[in-house]
């Protein structure tokens, strides 16, 4: 089946934090026949910072940072079987999705795949007049980066059709462990891009730790962090492309995961560093949220902690040892369970089911 997919980035993850998503999801997808075309404007700098070039098993259409640009892409939908909108494309998302859902053929199945449940929800809910929530009725589902049962009946009560969950997971083709590498040598290091509703929970679980434990070294990764204070025994990299993600999580001696305000209130949303981290066999400290243990068991395959100061004990008390214990455990989990393969299974199965019974409706 042909799916015409319009998202923020597939080749670029630079303030893309969905490119590792959608890469092992549309790899996976596209190994089970689906002939897949992304289309990603050109925004942000992100072409000029490219992690991969197109691959084979997806055509990448690039289109200009204008209306022209993207009405002209959005028309490409009518070729296809299956239609997908992303959340967060970066240019002018609203536009994009009435023109792709315009486009799209009267059977095709029509998705929108929201990458941020908790905080599209969170604007939805409060904008009764927002052309998201006007086109729900109009999709055939909403597919989300997470959120579990809070989210489906969330977006279900707006008025979608039907909400299903298919959480981030481990495309072990491209994360896995490898040697150790002295440029990411630390005690703890977190990779995540500065984002306001993640700055205050990154001091609380990250920098403020660092400023105490003045005998252990940090690594901070991620776009955005350049003019923040911090101790002098944390080291700041800046963007770190996806080639150096399994260096810079099997180096250390722990790797710390830390949710985004909305989603850690709601639950439910493993970020991509778990499985990325995991896969490359690293010990994972995170912090705490509800359905945690949907994807790793806490003390044997994951670290919990609820603040700054239960990561400082719980790092002070880690042992290397402990470390390689946990993360060979975690990757375990996460290879038996929550890989890419898993998840495309999965929507395939629903793809099918909806186009079935789209079928037998007409």
């Amino acid at each position: 089946m042909r799916m015409a997919f319009y998202g923020s980035s597939l080749l670029s993850s630079y303030w893309n934090g969905a490119a590792t998503y959608y890469r092992g999801l549309l790899r996976a997808l596209s190994a089970r026949g689906y002939e897949i075309t992304f289309y990603e404007p050109d925004v942000y700098g992100r072409q000029e910072r490219r992690d991969i070039q197109p691959p084979q098993w997806c055509q990448v259409v690039v289109y200009d940072g204008t209306a022209a640009a993207l009405k002209s892409v959005a028309a490409e939908a009518s070729k296809a079987q299956i239609v997908v909108k992303t959340s967060g494309v970066g240019f002018e998302d609203d536009l994009l999705l009435q023109e792709v859902m315009k486009a799209a053929q009267p059977g095709a199945l029509k998705i929108f795949w929201d990458v941020d449940a908790p905080a599209t929800l969170g604007e939805l809910k409060t904008q009764p007049g927002h052309p998201l929530r006007q086109a729900l009725a109009g999709l055939d589902m909403v597919l989300t980066y997470g959120g579990g049962q809070p989210v489906v009946d969330a977006y279900r009560a707006l008025g979608a059709p039907d909400c299903m969950p298919i959480y981030n997971a481990l495309d072990p083709e491209t994360h896995y462990p490898v040697a150790a590498d002295s440029r990411f040598a630390a005690d703890l290091s977190f990779l995540g891009n500065r984002l306001p509703d993640r700055e205050e929970r990154v001091e609380e679980f990250f920098l403020d730790p660092a400023a105490a434990l003045t005998a252990f070294r940090f690594l901070l990764g991620g776009a955005g962090w350049q003019d923040k204070a911090m101790a002098a025994n944390v080291t700041y990299l800046g963007h770190v492309s996806t080639l150096d993600h399994n260096a810079f999580n099997a180096t250390p001696r722990a790797i710390l995961n830390i949710s985004r305000s909305s989603m850690a209130s709601n639950g439910f949303s493993p970020a991509t560093r778990v499985f990325e981290a995991t896969g490359a066999g690293a010990c994972l400290i995170t912090d705490d949220w509800q359905g945690i243990d949907l994807f790793l068991k806490p003390d044997e395959e994951v670290l919990v902690a609820r603040d700054g100061r239960d990561v400082r004990e719980i790092l002070t008390a880690l042992t290397r040892d402990r470390a390689a214990r946990i993360g060979s455990q975690a990757r375990a989990r996460i290879m038996k369970e929550h890989t890419y393969q898993h998840r495309a299974i999965q929507v395939d199965r629903l793809i099918r089911s909806r186009s079935h019974a789209s079928e037998a409706a007409q």
